[in-house]
């Protein structure tokens, strides 16, 4: 609890580590991975952290959809099917990404943004 109270910025695949996000601060970032495939087959329960983060007064910053990585198998078991498996990323846009985020993160603490200007929809990766 006491790491994550003072998180900052959460940058994390989905999954149920997660959760832990109740332990932030308000005006706190989320920054979260997708494996490849994941958007057709997990339906809505891939915004439950978005979600989350809406309701609890945090910033959902966006996600990252690997477009590269190893498809899923036609499993109906979703859940074992991904587990283990690395997300790629692209350094580049998430470099940009982070550097934006970080820098609202830094921002914010020192008192330049009020939490009423908070954006309600962060925008998602188009590289899928």
């Amino acid at each position: 609890m006491k790491l994550m109270s003072g998180t900052d910025v959460l940058i994390s695949s989905h999954g149920a580590q997660m959760t832990n996000l109740v332990f932030m601060d308000r005006n706190s970032s989320i920054m979260e991975f997708y494996p490849k495939g994941w958007r057709e087959r997990a339906g809505g329960g891939q915004f439950v952290y978005r979600w989350g983060a809406d309701r609890s007064g945090m910033r959902h910053e966006g996600s990252w959809w690997d477009p590269h990585g190893e498809p899923c198998p036609g499993s109906p078991d979703i859940l074992s099917c991904y587990k283990n498996r690395q997300i790629g990323h692209d350094e580049a846009y998430f470099a940009q990404w982070a550097a934006r985020v970080f820098a609202a993160a830094k921002e914010r603490k020192a008192g330049g943004s009020p939490a009423s200007t908070r954006r309600r929809e962060a925008p998602t990766c188009q590289c899928s």
